[in-house]
């Protein structure tokens, strides 16, 4: 079955869902998107590894890497490989170098292990023709309330405002701080807020 190749395009905060974020990922050589809703942690591991943010231990999606890595597996692909009932379904493809398995898994979690071992992210050709949308209708699909994919998993326990009044310099020591403390979910609000300034 044909697959069409995708590439991270945006990583948004979902404003009409508090605590979620929009996803959304292009086609290589095209312009179709597929925006997908996913939890504020799976939102975190992804743009922690985007960025490059240093962890004092490994999170989750490291330790999966770490484990393959131990027994001799690695990652070949993650496919998108269906959306049924407003459910967007993923596969991690694995190998040992003999044998191929498939994983299932949430497509913000594979996206996320994608980066890690730095493979292709692709969607079969028949979600893609069914779920695409034309860049100009992904901010209209940003202000619905689509039943898609992860809902959200963590809550805000630290008010924005407090952030706010905060300078920069100010937020990027508490950000150091919080990693080094392993205090990752206000190292979450933090690097937001820091977002938000950009």
């Amino acid at each position: 079955m044909e697959k069409i190749k995708l590439e991270i395009s945006d990583l948004n905060q979902s404003q009409p869902r508090n605590g979620s974020y929009v996803l959304i990922l292009r086609e290589d050589n095209g312009y179709r998107q597929v925006p997908i809703i996913i939890g504020t942690p799976e939102a975190h591991a992804i743009a922690w590894e985007l960025d490059r943010v240093p962890m004092a231990r490994p999170m989750t999606h490291d330790l999966f890497k770490s484990f393959a890595r131990a027994f001799d597996y690695t990652v070949e692909e993650i496919i998108i490989s269906d959306f049924r009932e407003g459910v967007f379904y993923a596969q991690i493809i694995c190998t040992d170098g003999i044998r191929q398995k498939s994983i299932d898994a949430r497509p913000s979690d594979a996206v996320a292990i994608a980066l890690r071992f730095d493979v292709p992210i692709y969607i079969q050709d028949k979600v893609m023709k069914e779920v695409g949308i034309e860049p100009e209708e992904v901010e209209k699909a940003e202000g619905e309330d689509p039943d898609i994919e992860d809902l959200p998993l963590m809550s805000s326990s630290q008010p924005v405002n407090k952030l706010t009044a905060l300078s920069t310099e100010e937020l990027k020591r508490l950000l150091d701080e919080a990693l080094m403390q392993e205090n990752y979910e206000e190292a979450a609000h933090i690097r937001d807020e820091l977002d938000r300034r950009a």
